[in-house]
């Protein structure tokens, strides 16, 4: 499979643009009685690829005192215990869900947005040149933090794996997590009339399913890049997604451009829910590339747009209530918004709700 095909149809769905299908492969999207998305094998109806893994989750061994079986790939990774082998499964799962399109509320539209927009960011690190090898760490540290907070994942499982060069590891075992999904499958496959009763598709298509999770897992480790798709009158703003180097040397060379780009989209009534996704990605992509390596650069934003207040409010107010990103920011800097009163005066109630 491509995964820029799945990506492409995933959008598609998502915000309703209504455009041919691209995905292949045995694979397409179907539609549940939530009214969520999911991607099954063609032909199914049951069974949707994220949860084809459900009745293989191990026994949790932190409700038993002492337990005493042992992990199914023990062979294979004999530094492996049954609390690891629990989070590896908590991680594929995550993984997988990363294809679903759920019925986003009040209550799950910035978890949705953030894991989304993380798994297109570590996507697009490894291409970026215009920031330093340390600064690309930084940022997917960052992003692949903030992929698995808002799936959510419980906390031992956010803390249990970190990247080594351009290859996620389980920290504790060293293990290599595409050595892991690899040999997963590969057992339950080889395997399969041991657990046939328990699963809902061949062994031939395990490794079908296998092939979209090493791609998805390729993609989290910055080997394969995504794009969004191009729509007429967001070629500037796509420019600043797809080529975060363009973005960053942009603002450098004259930061005025970036904003007449958001003002331009302000000015052009359109909306849809494709295009509102494309304007706050870009405004995210302003927080992660520019914010958050220099906040002050905030000031230069208000600057340029405080005289249209309207539009100052409205940007303002996505940064800082779209996602929680900048949150972070200003923590593990130590910054006081106190000190940004010229920030703070165009914050809403949601936005001081949260900050002040």
């Amino acid at each position: 499979m491509k995964l820029q095909s799945l990506y492409h149809d995933y959008l598609n769905l998502k915000f309703n643009k209504n455009l041919p299908c691209l995905l292949t492969d045995g694979f397409e999207y179907g539609l549940c009685e939530d009214d969520r998305a999911e991607l099954f094998l063609a032909g199914r109806e049951s069974g949707p690829f994220s949860e084809w893994i459900s009745e293989l989750q191990p026994r949790d061994p932190n409700y038993t005192v002492n337990p005493d079986w042992k992990p199914v790939l023990l062979t294979a990774f004999p530094q492996l215990d049954v609390y690891d082998e629990l989070i590896f499964y908590y991680l594929l799962f995550t993984i997988n869900t990363t294809t679903s399109i759920v019925k986003v509320n009040a209550y799950n539209e910035m978890n949705d947005f953030m894991k989304n927009h993380c798994f297109f960011q570590l996507s697009q690190l490894s291409d970026v040149t215009a920031l330093s090898e340390e600064q690309r760490e930084q940022l997917r540290d960052f992003f692949f933090f903030f992929y698995l907070y808002t799936h959510p994942v419980n906390e031992e499982t956010l803390y249990s794996f970190s990247f080594h060069g351009q290859n996620i590891i389980h920290t504790k075992t060293g293990i290599s997590v595409e050595r892991y999904f690899s040999n997963y499958h590969d057992y339950y496959s080889e395997n399969f009339d041991r657990y046939k009763d328990q699963l809902d598709l061949t062994s031939h298509e395990i490794q079908t399913c296998k092939n979209v999770t090493m791609e998805l897992l390729s993609a989290i480790e910055g080997k394969s890049k995504l794009m969004m798709p191009h729509e007429e009158g967001l070629e500037d703003v796509l420019q600043g997604i797809n080529n975060v180097d363009t973005l960053i040397h942009t603002y450098a060379q004259n930061r005025t451009e970036l904003f007449n780009v958001l003002a331009e989209f302000l000015s052009d009534h359109r909306p849809s829910p494709y295009r509102d996704h494309c304007f706050k990605t870009l405004l995210q992509n302003y927080v992660a590339y520019i914010l958050y390596f220099d906040f002050d650069e905030i000031n230069e934003l208000v600057d340029y747009f405080k005289a249209t207040r309207l539009w100052c409010e409205k940007i303002i107010n996505a940064i800082f209530t779209d996602a929680i990103f900048i949150q972070k920011i200003l923590r593990q800097n130590l910054i006081d918004l106190a000190e940004y009163r010229n920030v703070t005066e165009f914050f809403g109630e949601r936005a001081r709700e949260i900050y002040l």
